[in-house]
């Protein structure tokens, strides 16, 4: 939804509780109590009920996440030029779409999952202003990261399915599966972010040829 949208039912909105305001014999009409109505309550509530989808949807953006001073690091990890970090792949080869790489990494592809990650949004938000701000390497996830999210574009697609490194035993395979062995610490991805040695990393440049 455009937000020029909201900003126009918010002028019209405005533009009718003046007439009404400067009007006030008309409101004793049965068609100024509508106007009334309309104008008070009705285009008010639909303003902010836009205006709340608007944000939502722009929350969903990676520019928003790394918005907050102590995300820069995690920002610059997606671009640390090593195989190894795990996020820094995703983003780099399009694994992930860039303008929504964090929220669709981390976001908790069960039934209410945007709703959580949202909620942990707000959360962020309330410590940005109102508590205290961690160090960016100690911050972690609120939960252990499940194997649901990986799979959640992973399973089924060849490239995981065939990996040798996926069926050196006969159970390893369905282990990862059913989130016994996790992916993300099982010592073969578990090089996520790691911003406390981005001072030592080299970076991909994106457009440079070497």
């Amino acid at each position: 939804m455009s937000a020029w949208i909201v900003i126009i039912i918010a002028a019209v909105a405005i533009l009718m509780a003046l007439f009404v305001g400067l009007r006030s014999k008309f409101t004793q009409t049965k068609e100024g109590k509508m106007m009334a109505f309309v104008g008070l309550l009705i285009l008010p509530t639909i303003c902010v009920g836009l205006g709340f989808e608007e944000q939502m949807t722009r929350a969903e953006s990676t520019n928003f996440c790394l918005s907050c001073h102590v995300m820069n690091d995690f920002g610059h990890s997606l671009y640390v030029d090593d195989k190894s970090y795990i996020p820094a792949v995703h983003y780099q080869n399009n694994f992930v779409p860039r303008d929504h790489a964090c929220y669709t990494c981390h976001t908790n592809y069960a039934m209410f999952g945007t709703v959580k990650a949202k909620w942990g949004g707000m959360h962020h938000l309330l410590v940005q202003y109102l508590g205290t701000i961690p160090k960016p390497e100690d911050i972690r996830p609120y939960e252990p990261y499940n194997n649901r999210e990986c799979l959640h574009c992973h399973l089924g697609s060849r490239r995981f399915e065939e990996n040798d490194a996926h069926l050196k035993t006969a159970t390893l395979m369905a282990d990862i599966k059913a989130d016994r062995l996790t992916c993300t610490s099982s010592k073969c991805h578990d090089t996520v972010h790691d911003v406390g040695t981005l001072k030592d990393a080299t970076f991909w440049k994106p457009g440079a040829t070497k």
